[in-house]
């Protein structure tokens, strides 16, 4: 059955979709020996679809892990800088796996890793908002700053859903604060900007939940497998 190359990528557990469509761009796809472009398909059962030269890897299990991302961590698979990377945390499992979004080197929490393209492109894809909850710490709170931070912002040129935003414990006489925040997005670093939008400065930042998946009591910097409840109740 013909399908595009970018689906029989991510199936095949190489990437996400939309990595795969980089991939393709950039002509390091391949099509029964002709370079191929954006928007092909091929049969998988038929064709010889190579990737940089090599065949793809042939169909396998999916795997589904959930790691306790700690501080100084980046979450790209590659990093031109030589910083520590969220991937060998979970090298241990014995397949290559890729995150399924990201958190920031400053961040910590549950980060999701997995090699099914289509789980992880069904996450990401902004249509369907997927719930994220953080503890966020802050400097310079107010209650003012507080009602400010749960009206919508425009970051990106996009213009966020209303946020869930509650103080989790009273705040200290020094200003500083403990806030859930439940956003329905995922743009580049939203909590953070959020909150100097609002004028408060955030000290720590950790994401406690991702849809139904919660982190629990995981120790930071281990990983663990999804159970198959969970993998169903986040597809």
């Amino acid at each position: 059955m013909m399908e595009r190359l970018q689906k029989i990528l991510a199936s095949r557990g190489v990437c996400s979709r939309r990595k795969a469509e980089e991939l393709i761009s950039a002509g390091r796809v391949s099509v029964n020996g002709h370079v191929a472009a954006l928007g092909c398909s091929a049969d998988p059962e038929t064709d010889e679809i190579l990737l940089d030269g090599k065949l793809l890897p042939s169909q396998s299990e999916f795997v589904y892990l959930m790691l306790h991302k700690p501080r100084g961590f980046v979450t790209t698979l590659s990093d031109e800088k030589g910083r520590k990377n969220a991937a060998q945390l979970v090298a241990d499992c014995g397949v290559r796996v890729y995150p399924v979004g990201r958190l920031d080197m400053d961040s910590e929490g549950l980060l999701l890793f997995t090699n099914d393209g289509d789980f992880a492109n069904s996450l990401m894809h902004p249509k369907h908002e997927v719930n994220k909850t953080y503890r966020v710490i802050v400097d310079r709170y107010t209650p003012e700053k507080l009602e400010s931070l749960k009206k919508p912002v425009t970051l990106d040129g996009y213009t966020i859903r209303t946020p869930d935003v509650k103080l989790s414990c009273p705040p200290r006489a020094d200003d500083r604060a403990e806030l859930l925040v439940t956003i329905h997005e995922g743009r580049n670093r939203q909590v953070r900007r959020m909150c100097a939008m609002a004028g408060m400065e955030v000290r720590r930042l950790i994401r406690i939940s991702e849809g139904s998946l919660k982190l629990g009591d995981l120790p930071k910097g281990k990983w663990r497998y999804l159970t198959a409840g969970e993998v169903r109740a986040l597809k």
